[in-house]
């Protein structure tokens, strides 16, 4: 196979913008990572892992889904850069399976304009995703996000926060529902949290990609709308049979306190 340079096969691409790095993630104070790479272009892993390198990162490549299942379970990797098309076992069903017993951070990889892909990998649990070509620059971004979100708190954050019958043990990740521990995804964790942090107050959109995702909202970008969608469905209605979370056409949305849904 003819070798050809890192920034032809990682394009820049338009549907992402960079997302700036903090400063101790731009220094040697930000620790190494270890990230697992999940990709049948043995040339394309090989490229990425020499970009990231250099930024910090430990990277290990493998190059079909079986392989890509085990390693990801073993517990050694803080983050998988998955592909949906591999040999073996397909991206979605590594994700599923993983998702099953691991709360791991995964940026999927999705051929452009793949828009069920994207919807799909985010619905099973994605954290995020980018479209290939992508801009080098943007995966290690996106990758500082991730990892942002999945270790730290907000700044102040309350450690117990109860709503009406939701309850989240923050630093646990824990939410319950009625007494019933809930099965959420981190990202589905962080929007409701999100949610009632503010309840009764409209939050927009791009209001909860920046705190949930970590990054600017991007045009054409429904990544937020299906995590919240996801969440609808896994909440259920409140005990009085409302909406818990209503959109707000052409804004955003809004956690509804069951009293004032009554005065409605």
């Amino acid at each position: 196979m003819v070798r050809i340079g890192l920034e032809t096969v990682l394009q820049a691409s338009a549907y992402s913008p960079i997302v700036e790095q903090t400063d101790i993630e731009k220094t040697s104070e930000w620790p190494a990572t270890r990230i697992l790479v999940v990709d049948d272009d043995a040339e394309l892993c090989e490229l990425v892992a020499e970009y990231l390198v250099p930024e910090g990162f430990r990277v290990d490549s493998v190059y079909d889904g079986v392989q890509g299942l085990e390693r990801g379970l073993s517990g050694e990797y803080s983050l998988i850069i998955l592909d949906v098309m591999l040999p073996g076992i397909q991206g979605f069903e590594v994700l599923r399976q993983i998702r099953t017993k691991s709360r791991l951070p995964i940026i999927m990889l999705t051929a452009r304009g793949e828009d069920v892909d994207r919807i799909v990998g985010l619905e099973i649990g994605a954290d995020d995703y980018l479209p290939k070509p992508f801009n080098p620059r943007e995966l290690v971004a996106r990758i500082q996000a991730v990892l942002r979100r999945s270790t730290q708190l907000p700044p102040q954050a309350a450690d117990r926060i109860v709503l009406d019958d939701i309850e989240l043990e923050v630093r646990a990740r824990i939410a319950r529902c009625g007494n019933l521990e809930m099965e959420l995804t981190s990202l589905e964790f962080d929007t409701l949290a999100a949610f009632l942090r503010k309840p009764g107050q409209v939050i927009t959109r791009e209001e909860l990609v920046k705190t949930v995702l970590g990054r600017e909202l991007i045009p054409l970008d429904r990544s937020i709308d299906v995590h919240i969608s996801n969440l609808r469905k896994k909440l259920g209605p409140s005990p009085d049979g409302g909406n818990r979370i209503r959109n707000v056409r052409s804004v955003g949305y809004i956690y509804v306190i069951q009293a004032l849904s009554r005065k409605h």
